[in-house]
Formats: structure tokens, C-alpha cells, sequence
């Protein structure tokens, strides 16, 4: 894998200190939990239980070495496209070079922009209110671009690499053991943190739809695989509340009050190697503080529910429009899944590919009709 893009560092200003402290505090905290290592299967097959305890317990699991070098050179390269094929601007209609620009006719909204080092939800009503503090603001470097994009929604279109990773089997066991063999999608995501430029995220659970339900339990929400090209580090990774997932609702406000900072005391932060992938339960607790180092993060974000969570659910309306999830949705919306299967048994005939239960009877190729029947894909995931 060749030199990661361009890097630019800033430092965090009257925090740096008290951040760099954290940082390091974080990351003995988060390796003293017992929740990392290889994807492990026991005799019978089944993912190791120990896993499964452990993701339980800490809401989180670190995957190690799951994607090998092969693999992110693949995605790295299509990383590279798409930042050449980024608009210049917001709403900009062309690229650098004066092409279309990425994401340019699409409905669905796919690319999200933030001011560099900002957080543009946090203290907002945006998506739902549920970001209600907002997280400290470094200054960006004088010549700072006004804006960066630093996330990118239905990126299967976007990126033949991360649709291979979506379908990777050992994952797709993982989610098949967690939420049942007839686990239905959630969403996919490209998180871009720039160095010296990438935005905040800040404190929030992820689900909108089932905490007040009778039925809800700690995974009735969903889980979120983030897929790593460059590793991640305390200072540009995602931080999370270990066991707040079985917490229910929680008040972020009141948590950050009591510590006198949005810096919580008892988050780890997410630290990982090039190919590493974490299992984030979309109920705990978890943040990301805005990038002032001089590393990258790439993550390559998809989800999984329940099947049950989202048959006959009206969705909260957060990545698209609010409607009652029935049966020909869920269908639909997991037709990506049976080309990206395919797609991965094309790149890695080596590997026995996974076998997703709904599809019984059903044959999906991966071709230019698929790939153009990706289009907007996104505008049918299934949000809760």
C-alpha cells in the first residue's frame, strides 16, 4: 500500500495539553478491556463465544487483521479516486479537474461538509437533537479550505472496494450471529478524517425508533462495522462509553456536565491498525474529536439490524424519508448485499463466500447492470 494523501497537522490549541493527557489515559483504558483480536470460530463454526461476551459487556469488539494488504490497496485506490472526483465546493457541479463531480445528480443526499475542525451538529437540533453538546472547536491552519467533506453516504455506489468489503464472510457470520441469519441491511458510509482538518462528531447513540418500545433490548438497534484503511489512532478515532448501550436513553448533557467536559472519563478510544475492524453496538455512547493530528482516518462504515427491528417499523426518517419498512422493502434494500457477494467471489475466488439466507433460491451477478442499478441506492436503507 503506497503513502497515505497529504497530511496536515494542527494542534488543539488551550486544550492540547489536557487532549494529549486524555489521549493516552484512553488508550491504556481501552486495551485493558479484554475485547480485541482475530475473528475467532469455534468447532461447531460458530463465531467464538468469548467474542460474543465481549462485545456484550464493553457494546464494542476490535476485529484485528481482518482485511489484508491485497484488499486496502484496493481500497485505497478507489479512496484516492474519489477525493480527485470531490466537488470543488459545496454544490459545486464539477471537480478539480472540471468533471462531474462526485454524488453530482443524485437524489439521495451523499455528501456531508463541515467547516475544518468544526462539529456541525453538535448543541443543533439536527438529526433529531441527538448530538446535544457541542464539542471543542480547534483553529484550523490559515490556509484551511471553508469546508471539507468528512462523510459520504451510499458509498457502495461510489466504491467497488467497499462494496467487496461489505460482503466479506467472516464479517457477515459475525452479523448473522448477532442479529439472525435473516439480518437485514442498515446503511454504508465513507468517514474521511483529514489531517489538521477533519470535523468532529459529537457525543450521541445512534436509533431513533425502539427506545421507548416494549420490546427494546441492548442490540435492538442495530451495530455498525467500521472497516479501517490507515488504522485509527486516540486522536482521530471514534471514542466510545463501554456497557453504555445497555444503559437505555442516556443524557449526554448531564454526563458532560457532571465531568466539566466534554472530554468523558470513562471513554476509550477506538485504536486501530491498517485492516482492523470494529464492531460499535449503535446504542453505546461514542464520539470522535476533531482531527488535529497529523494522521488519516478512513473508515468504511456499514451497518446490520435485526430483522424484526425494522419488518413493519416506520423509520425514524434520518437518512431518508419516514415510511413503514414492509417486506419488499427489506427485500430490495438487500439486493446490494447479492451483488457484493458476488462482487467478492470475483476479486477472492480463493475464499468460500458467505451464504445470505434471504437470498435462498435467488442468483445475483456483478456486472455493469448491477452496478448501474446501484444508483441512489441509498434512498431505500432502512433507518431506526
Amino acid at each position: 500500500m503506497g503513502d497515505s494523501p497529504r497530511a496536515v497537522a494542527v494542534d488543539y490549541g488551550s486544550e492540547e495539553a489536557a487532549m494529549r493527557a486524555y489521549c493516552e489515559a484512553g488508550a491504556r483504558r481501552a486495551f485493558a478491556l479484554g475485547n480485541r483480536g482475530p475473528i475467532r470460530f469455534d468447532a461447531a463454526g460458530r463465531v467464538h463465544p468469548s467474542i460474543l461476551e465481549a462485545y456484550g459487556r464493553c457494546g464494542f469488539y476490535v476485529f484485528e487483521g481482518v482485511l489484508q494488504p491485497d484488499e486496502l490497496a484496493d481500497i485505497e485506490a478507489d479512496f484516492r479516486d474519489i477525493l480527485d472526483r470531490l466537488p470543488v465546493e459545496r454544490d459545486a457541479l464539477v471537480d478539480r479537474r472540471g468533471r462531474a463531480a462526485l454524488g453530482v445528480g443524485l437524489e439521495a443526499t451523499t455528501l456531508y461538509w463541515a467547516r475544518p475542525l468544526g462539529d456541525p451538529f453538535g448543541g443543533t437540533d439536527l438529526a433529531g437533537g441527538r448530538h446535544p453538546v457541542k464539542m471543542f472547536e480547534p483553529a484550523a491552519a490559515a490556509d484551511a479550505p471553508k469546508e471539507v467533506v468528512y462523510l459520504i453516504l451510499g458509498s457502495l455506489q461510489f466504491s467497488d472496494a467497499a462494496l467487496r468489503v461489505y460482503a466479506h464472510p467472516q464479517l457477515l457470520a459475525v452479523a448473522a450471529a448477532i442479529n439472525g441469519d435473516d439480518f437485514a441491511p442498515f446503511n454504508e458510509g465513507l468517514f474521511i478524517k483529514e489531517p489538521g482538518r477533519g470535523a468532529s462528531v459529537a457525543w450521541h447513540q445512534d436509533g431513533l425508533t425502539h427506545w421507548d418500545s416494549p420490546d427494546w433490548d441492548e442490540g435492538v438497534h442495530g451495530f455498525n462495522f467500521m472497516a479501517q484503511l490507515y488504522g485509527c489512532t486516540p486522536a482521530n478515532g471514534v471514542w466510545v462509553v463501554p456497557g453504555s448501550h445497555r444503559r437505555g436513553k442516556v443524557d449526554i448533557r448531564a454526563m458532560v456536565a457532571a465531568a466539566g467536559t466534554e472530554r468523558l472519563p470513562d471513554a476509550v478510544p477506538l485504536v486501530c491498525q491498517p485492516g482492523d475492524v470494529v464492531i460499535t453496538n449503535r446504542q453505546v455512547v461514542h464520539g470522535s474529536f476533531a482531527n488535529t493530528s497529523a494522521d488519516w482516518r478512513v473508515t468504511v462504515n456499514f451497518g446490520f439490524h435485526r430483522r424484526s427491528s425494522v419488518l413493519g417499523v416506520k423509520g425514524g426518517g434520518l437518512h431518508n424519508a419516514p415510511a413503514v419498512y414492509d417486506a419488499a422493502r427489506i427485500d430490495a434494500r438487500s439486493r446490494p448485499l447479492g451483488y457484493a457477494i458476488d462482487a467478492r467471489r470475483q476479486r477472492f475466488p480463493h475464499e468460500t463466500p458467505f451464504v445470505y439466507r434471504p437470498h435462498a433460491g435467488q442468483t445475483f451477478r456483478w456486472d455493469a447492470a448491477a452496478k448501474a442499478a446501484l444508483r441512489d441506492y441509498n434512498l431505500l436503507d432502512l433507518s431506526i
